[in-house]
């Protein structure tokens, strides 16, 4: 049996995550007594945040009713009463030197730059306090500040790693392979190709490059088991008023028209296409094809910067602002497509396609919605489109996904790398953490984009800013 660690949990960890308690099973966990109170803050929050602590509060009420002895949270409390094959305890300490003891008042000393008023420093101080008196301790925290200052104090300390995804190995949803020039024409002659050295996961993407010219190739999509298709360019050539800039947006637009696909993640930079595929898919399959009833639009209700505080009028109206990106990219998408009107001076006026777009939600065809009513909703034979997904957790992924019913698509769009929500990094957003679990599965397919398409000065910025 290996050495016992004890990790110490700032207050951010178990809001990111509500089952973090449960990811040291064979150790000790010690909750500080700040981080109930820092908890207590965010539990009447309607958001994410607040679930998360309602949840640990209540995980912890029933850990300390399961005990006839009170008392039982200091003393510590077996982690196998929340996970079954855990072996260590947990703890919820507050600092413990005896007041006026050498101890206390070297401890004082060391934190004299540090005021007992900030919560931080007082979690730090118990973390600190269990660094004196255990062999192992370890402070888990996902504040970066909160980490240098426990690395300068002497205390191990890390990154909450559960639900992470190493950046070094993002799934792209493509591989390549050089083959002979012969073995190209093959496969566009047969549309297929079978190899034994490229393996992918179903529906990613294997791009087939001449060994002799780089600029010949076949892209073709797998089926999971050694056999790759050709795509079929006639389906993506044109899509709703636009065509693909590159290949990876020829076969972002493969999956999203794909109604076997019902789940697609689109991955990349500022200026990528990732909402403009999406919506000119969502448009093809609902109102041409009519695979669909409606289209559904949602995203994070989180700003870029300082927030610019209370929004009035109704609901439609406030989600007006947060939409404003999706409103942009319909105009696109319906602006050859307006029709043209003659006003009474004689002279030829185009007609809004702004108005269009509120044609199509007055017909209920295109649905504006926040993410925040989404949760208790089964939502059928709809196009699902979650913009900006990278600002999501794990867990606010796993809901929104499972809110899909019968004969409904869902698509997540987002750039890891323009990250707003405090709580997240690249690699554990819960786009990040969808592409990582989903990939080999039947009905999940992913593209990362990696070439912007908006404009020049776009790429330029998206590159070296």
């Amino acid at each position: 049996m290996g050495k016992i660690k004890c990790f110490v949990l700032d207050t951010n960890v178990l809001l990111h995550s509500a089952q973090s308690i449960e990811s040291f099973q064979d150790n000790d966990v010690v909750i500080p007594m700040t981080v109930l109170e820092e908890l207590d803050k965010f539990k009447k929050n309607n958001d994410e945040l607040g679930r998360n602590a309602r949840m640990v509060i209540r995980k912890l009420d029933r850990l300390r009713q399961s005990e006839s002895e009170p008392g039982r949270l200091q003393s510590g409390i077996p982690l196998s009463r929340v996970s079954r094959n855990a072996t260590g305890n947990l703890f919820v300490l507050s600092s413990s030197l005896k007041p006026g003891s050498p101890e206390e008042a070297a401890v004082d000393a060391l934190f004299s730059d540090m005021p007992g008023s900030v919560p931080d420093n007082r979690i730090l101080r118990v973390a600190y306090e269990q660094h004196l008196n255990r062999p192992y301790v370890i402070m888990i925290s996902k504040d970066i500040n909160v980490r240098l200052k426990a690395d300068a104090l002497g205390i191990k300390v890390m990154d909450f790693e559960s639900n992470r995804v190493s950046e070094d190995r993002f799934y792209t949803g493509i591989g390549q392979l050089k083959v002979s020039p012969e073995t190209l024409n093959a496969v566009f002659q047969k549309r297929e190709y079978r190899s034994g050295s490229l393996q992918l996961p179903v529906n990613a993407f294997a791009v087939l490059e001449s060994s002799e010219n780089n600029q010949k190739y076949a892209v073709c999509r797998a089926d999971g088991q050694g056999s790759f298709r050709l795509l079929d360019h006639t389906l993506t050539d044109r899509v709703w008023n636009i065509s693909p800039k590159n290949r990876e947006q020829r076969m972002a637009l493969d999956l999203l028209l794909d109604p076997e696909i019902r789940l697609v993640t689109l991955v990349g930079g500022a200026g990528t296409g990732k909402t403009l595929l999406a919506l000119a898919a969502a448009l093809q399959l609902t109102l041409n094809r009519e695979l669909f009833e409606r289209v559904l639009v949602s995203r994070p209700v989180i700003p870029l910067g300082k927030d610019i505080g209370f929004l009035p009028g109704s609901k439609d109206a406030k989600l007006g602002s947060w939409m404003q990106p999706i409103f942009d990219n319909l105009q696109f998408l319906l602006g050859e497509q307006t029709t043209q009107g003659v006003p009474q001076n004689g002279k030829r006026q185009g007609s809004s396609s702004r108005l269009t777009v509120e044609t199509l939600l007055n017909s209920k065809k295109i649905e504006l919605e926040a993410l925040t009513y989404i949760r208790g909703r089964s939502i059928a034979r709809q196009f699902v489109i979650v913009d900006e997904a990278q600002n999501l957790t794990p867990h606010e992924i796993k809901t929104i996904v499972s809110r899909c019913g019968n004969d409904t698509k869902m698509i997540l769009t987002g750039d890891p790398g323009q990250i707003d929500n405090p709580y997240l990094d690249s690699s554990s957003n819960g786009l990040s953490y969808a592409v990582e679990k989903l990939k080999g599965q039947p009905l999940y397919g992913h593209v990362t984009l990696s070439r912007s398409e908006r404009s020049d000065l776009a790429a330029i910025a998206a590159k070296l800013l």
